[in-house]
């Protein structure tokens, strides 16, 4: 449900009103009970994703899920 305010409301309370927008409220705001505009969150745009982008371009070696030498898991541990 959206909250109506008068014009001398929302210029009075502007910084407010627009916080509650931005956390997802919607204002309607009216003179003399007339309701003249919406205030309305925005909501950025997601980009689609594009599959299949590096194709061709990067190569996993054949060997890609081999277990690691027993010298680099030592480093890893520390040893």
């Amino acid at each position: 449900m959206s909250t109506v305010i008068n014009i001398h409301e929302a210029k009075t309370h502007l910084s407010r009103i627009v916080d509650e927008v931005a956390a997802g409220a919607e204002v309607i705001i009216a003179k003399a009970g007339k309701p003249l505009a919406i205030l309305s969150p925005v909501y950025p745009s997601v980009k689609k994703k594009k599959l299949g982008l590096l194709k061709g371009k990067v190569k996993v070696p054949d060997d890609f899920n081999a277990p690691l030498p027993p010298e680099v898991i030592a480093s890893f541990e520390g040893r």
